[in-house]
């Protein structure tokens, strides 16, 4: 399923010969099996076999169905699928497309001297499905703001429905007060608030991927889709072909246990080890004790997002102190504030592996870094949402979509 962010087809071709025909999961150069085998255990509870490519020989007749629908409406032009992207993430939204065959929806979108957003769809989207591709990363404000007003756009340009495709989510850790023996209270909940303004501009829908807690779902009024990025990098570590027997799941913290336990699980069922820490401020960790055997393992951290790589980072040195052969690190959300480039460039990782779901500046690429790509994941639930088609079709129940 994975494929690395350089490996996007030429932009020169149209659109329709950009479109991937078969397989439906792709696993790039690497499609053999390898010693370390992926479990398909998805987080909801459904059991399947080892993960296999999905090809037009494999395929459900119901989802082959299904695609053929959609390439016949794009070649006939008749297709009420729209998608849009936002300036936050172009190019991720550009392989979307590329991916269903389609040619971006032309808008645009400038700033006033005074900073004040101006967006117009330059297209039709009277009686579509239209999907806002988004994410809410830094600068989370103006990000934010300006999908507020693509989706006011649509709504007033009279769209069937709405989707807010975002594939970070900004504000989701401010998703409760914390505890008052960490701090003194009074504090917002500022992801119930994004999910109010999402809401209350017109989208009737949103597609997220890896939110920090699941309980931010339940913030919506309206169906939230949630994806996870885990496929991708647990498909890109079984072509390594690291031994199960060398291996540990490493939870950066007691918060990520449930997400580390589960990934662990899709590789052989790999042991689990857990890093104690104490926080005594925001971005600021101090690791404490590890729980778990690490000594002469490869130890495969994981995380929803890498922001000052504090936590991530503390963790890798202890791991070392405690005998770990190799450390990795895993994450799907890349915010890469300052310092996180030194730390993990400083020679504690073996590889930093991460999606884009967040744009990565040229200046922030490091040897060690592995970029990966989801949009291959979001597409597939771009389509199934826009044809009525669920997620938990075998073997689609794979790609985690709810």
């Amino acid at each position: 399923m994975a494929f690395l962010l350089h490996a996007r087809p030429s932009p020169s071709l149209p659109a329709a010969d950009l479109r991937r025909s078969s397989p439906l999961i792709h696993r790039g150069p690497a499609s053999v099996r390898f010693p370390l085998k992926c479990k398909a255990v998805d987080s909801y509870g459904g059991n399947s076999d080892d993960l296999y490519l999905l090809t037009g020989d494999t395929a459900p007749a119901s989802a082959l169905l299904s695609r053929t629908r959609l390439e016949d409406a794009i070649k006939n032009n008749t297709t009420r699928l729209r998608i849009f992207s936002g300036t936050a993430n172009p190019s991720l939204a550009q392989e979307i497309s590329c991916y269903l065959g389609l040619e971006l929806g032309k808008i645009k979108i400038k700033r006033f001297a005074d900073g004040e957003i101006y967006v117009q769809l330059q297209e039709s989207v009277r009686g579509c499905d239209v999907f806002l591709v988004q994410p809410t990363c830094p600068p989370a404000n103006e990000n934010l703001m300006e999908l507020l007003v693509m989706i006011d756009a649509c709504r007033r340009a009279s769209a069937k429905t709405i989707t807010a495709v975002i594939p970070y989510f900004g504000y989701a850790r401010a998703d409760r007060k914390a505890s008052p023996f960490v701090t003194q209270g009074r504090e917002s909940i500022a992801a119930k608030l994004v999910a109010n303004l999402i809401t209350e501009s017109g989208a009737d829908r949103v597609l997220a991927c890896d939110l920090h807690s699941g309980q931010s779902m339940g913030y919506f009024d309206i169906p939230v889709d949630h994806v996870y990025g885990q496929p991708v990098i647990l498909d890109y570590l079984a072509s390594k072909g690291i031994s199960s027997d060398d291996l540990v799941v490493v939870s950066p913290d007691v918060g990520g246990v449930a997400r580390a336990r589960a990934f662990a699980k899709k590789l052989s069922d790999a042991p689990l080890a857990i890093v104690d820490k104490r926080r005594h401020g925001h971005n600021v960790a101090e690791v404490m004790n590890l729980i778990g055997d690490v000594k002469g393992k490869v130890a495969i951290m994981v995380d929803d997002m890498i922001d000052t790589a504090g936590t991530i980072s503390k963790g890798a040195a202890l791991l070392h102190q405690e005998g770990a052969r190799e450390v990795y690190a895993c994450t799907t959300h890349a915010v890469f504030s300052p310092p996180a480039i030194s730390r993990l460039s400083s020679g504690l990782f073996q590889e930093v592996i991460i999606t884009n779901t967040i744009p990565l500046s040229e200046q922030n690429y490091f040897p060690q870094l592995t970029v990966l790509s989801v949009a291959n994941l979001l597409a597939e639930t771009i389509w199934r949402v826009h044809d009525d088609c669920s997620g938990d079709i075998e073997p689609f129940s794979t790609l985690g979509i709810d």
